[in-house]
């Protein structure tokens, strides 16, 4: 039975007029920080009672959660968005019950909260340890997907921080639904429903004001979007940022790779859902094996519905290709397109990469260990993977349950961002009566 999802829940109240947006989000970040002292001692097992209980209450609002989610589908068809954009927008009963899995499999994870990382003696006897605590409050800010209203919400309790979520427009009535279900577990548990928040406004004024800082009450911003989102957030961000850039994503088939295998990666690399950020989106394959690998790679992605824009060699390799212009070897297709070129072996590939990527995710397939080696050295992106699909970039897959985004930053977080990467620590000193000469 469907639990009770009132009418005037946050996606039919969600307009504020401008001049309340300040007030109504200083609001929010004061309910935030009152909520991340609470979360901050909160047991283990409560946090993981919530989280059950949430899990429990998707499955039981699935109805209403769909119904919500079809409206906003309509929507979005009504207004022309691209197929990729649908795809990340539209539920159904297969994603909830994921989301659900995924709550459960977060509660099984182990409690980052008070981990030691280090410890050790100094010579005048102070007892010294590095323990993991929560960030505090942060701010989440994505786009099109649902599904990270309940990924972002149940990484931040376990590791003990309050979240203020702020989804895309086109995705309100569907982030709503999904987090009255999130309110419920809270509840449930006995903890404050104000440790997960969603922004009840689609105006970017809203936006703004999480960037600010809220007044000193955001500790740090996470936004999972497009390239113009994380060129504002990043321009405008008045607190630090994990930023989540486009995912760029390379495939290179070296000339010792197994074809029957590079067939299968790339189609599934490319193919297997199109619009996430773990896509594969251009193709390298080694000029040596121009004549045994190119084409039927290429003829495997073709039968898939996937579209070849190539250079000028690999058009008169493969018919089916069209020609490439310099932007599409930096664009992030998000759709069954695929930019291919011809290198000169991983030397190659690797100059090739680190020219056009966004430092997100990047595959080689290769059965040489001195190829493998030069291109896990000579890359510098967030996530490397050998004889396997790019689209394994992902937090659920890397075991951390679900992910909040991938960190293609440098600073603290990098690849998916999960339970670890949204605590910092402190440093806790133990002495018998030491002073300092």
């Amino acid at each position: 039975m469907d639990t009770v999802y009132s009418p005037d829940t946050e996606a039919q109240n969600s307009d504020a007029s401008p001049a309340s947006i300040p007030a109504l989000m200083e609001e929010i970040g004061k309910r935030a920080r009152a909520a991340a002292r609470h979360l901050s001692t909160a047991p283990t097992e409560t946090k993981n009672r919530a989280l059950h209980g949430m899990a429990d209450a998707l499955v039981a609002s699935m109805g209403s959660i769909l119904a919500e989610n079809e409206i906003d589908v309509a929507t979005a068809q009504e207004k022309g968005y691209p197929a990729s954009s649908i795809d990340r927008l539209t539920l159904n009963a297969a994603r909830i019950v994921a989301m659900s899995e995924g709550l459960r499999t977060i509660a099984d994870l182990p409690d980052p909260v008070g981990a030691e990382i280090a410890s050790w003696t100094r010579p005048n006897g102070l007892q010294i340890s590095r323990v993991r605590t929560p960030l505090g409050v942060i701010g989440v800010i994505y786009e099109s997907r649902p599904n990270v209203t309940a990924d972002a919400g149940a990484l931040c309790l376990k590791s003990g921080n309050a979240v203020i979520l702020r989804g895309g427009s086109d995705s309100t009535r569907s982030s709503a639904a999904i987090h009255a279900a999130l309110r419920a577990g809270l509840v449930q548990a006995g903890l404050p429903e104000d440790a997960i928040q969603i922004v009840p406004s689609t105006d970017r004024a809203a936006v703004g004001e999480m960037l600010k800082g809220l007044g000193g009450n955001v500790d740090v911003i996470v936004p999972r979007g497009g390239k113009s989102l994380v060129a504002r957030v990043q321009s405008e961000a008045r607190v630090p940022v994990f930023a989540h850039l486009e995912g760029l994503c390379h495939l290179y088939v070296d000339r010792s790779a197994d074809l029957e295998m590079a067939v299968s990666i790339a189609v599934n690399a490319k193919m297997r859902r199109t619009g996430v950020c773990g896509a594969a989106e251009t193709l390298l394959v080694d000029r040596a094996v121009k004549d045994t690998h190119l084409v039927p790679i290429l003829s495997a992605l073709s039968e898939k519905g996937c579209e070849i824009r190539g250079t000028t060699e690999v058009c008169e390799l493969f018919a089916g290709a069209v020609p490439a212009s310099d932007q599409d070897f930096a664009t992030e297709y998000l759709d069954a397109i695929l930019s291919v070129a011809l290198v000169d072996g991983v030397g190659d590939a690797v100059d090739f990469i680190e020219a056009h990527s966004s430092h997100h995710t990047e595959a080689i397939v290769a059965e040489d260990p001195a190829a493998v080696e030069r291109f896990m050295t000579g890359i510098d992106s967030a996530i490397l993977l050998h004889n396997a699909s790019t689209q394994f970039a992902d937090g659920g897959e890397f075991g951390m349950g679900a992910e909040i985004g991938i960190a293609t930053g440098k600073m603290h977080a990098r690849g998916p961002v999960g339970l670890e990467q949204l605590t910092s620590f402190n440093y806790r000193v133990r002495g018998s009566g030491q002073t300092r000469p």
